[in-house]
Parts: structure tokens; C-alpha cells; sequence
């Protein structure tokens, strides 16, 4: 069910990016609808591809969709504000932890929050909803097959 889901969103984040690159080549360039369409294929591409890495057959990503979700919500409402801000910088522009406003949110809020949430959210389910002992002695039984080296 977890890799249908993450299935589910990598399909429609990939339409959505599509359509996105496509509406660019309509007369009159892109729509304004095209750069929102890029930014929640974006959003539905990364959580469906972090939630196809996480997902273990038979079990659910239980709690871990809190951290995916809360990506998704980073990424649509960062790219959505910087698009939204107003395109007007120059010399006088107020920096914002050393950068354009619309720069800062993309490197700060787009690039740093999620890098401190994901690995935390994956730290604190691993042991309930990622590998467990039967998973460790699988994967250890696989590579003495092959003729890899014992730990």
C-alpha cells in the first residue's frame, strides 16, 4: 500500500512537471499556472520518491508520513512564497541572513529545514517501521551468497 501511495505521487508529480516544461512551448510562453504546476510536481516527486525508499512490504510508514508531509508543506508553501514575492531586488534590498529575500527562503527554508527534519523523523521510526532483525539477517544471508565478507 506505501509503494502504491509513493507510486501514486511520483506518477502525478511527473505529469505535473510535464505539463509544466510543455505549457513553456505554447505561443505567448508559459501560462501562470505553469510555475505552481512545476512547484507541486517538485513537492509530489520528492515525497514520493522518499516514501518509495522507506517503504517495507506488508508494513506501513506509520508515523514517518509526518516528516513526508511536512516536506511536501516546506516545499509547496517555500516555492510558492517565492514565487509569489515580489521580483524587485536590487542594491537597496534588505538581505536576509546574507541573501535576497527570495534566495534566503529557497536555501534556508527549501534546503535546510527538511535536511533537519527527514533525518530525524527517519532516526526516530527506524527501529519500528524500517529494517528489523528479520530484515538484518535477510540482508546478511543475501551477501554470504554472493561471497561478501562477514561482519
Amino acid at each position: 500500500m506505501v509503494a502504491r501511495r509513493g507510486l501514486s505521487l511520483v506518477v502525478a508529480g511527473t505529469a505535473a512537471v510535464a505539463l509544466a516544461y510543455a505549457a513553456a512551448f505554447l505561443p505567448g510562453g508559459a501560462p501562470r499556472w505553469a510555475p505552481w504546476a512545476m512547484t507541486i510536481g517538485i513537492a509530489f516527486l520528492c515525497v514520493g520518491f522518499m516514501a518509495l525508499g522507506a517503504a517495507r512490504p506488508g508494513r506501513s510508514l506509520g508515523p514517518l508520513w509526518i516528516p513526508l508531509g511536512f516536506t511536501f508543506v516546506v516545499l509547496v508553501g517555500g516555492f510558492g512564497l517565492a514565487l509569489a514575492l515580489p521580483g524587485a531586488e536590487g542594491p537597496a534590498t534588505r538581505l536576509v541572513a546574507g541573501l535576497p529575500p527570495r534566495a534566503a527562503l529557497v536555501v534556508y527554508g527549501i534546503g535546510l529545514l527538511p535536511a533537519l527534519v527527514l533525518p530525524l523523523g527517519y532516526a526516530l521510526t527506524f527501529a519500528r517501521f524500517t529494517l528489523d532483525a528479520a530484515d538484518i539477517e535477510r540482508i546478511r544471508a543475501a551477501r554470504d551468497e554472493r561471497g561478501g565478507a562477514p561482519t
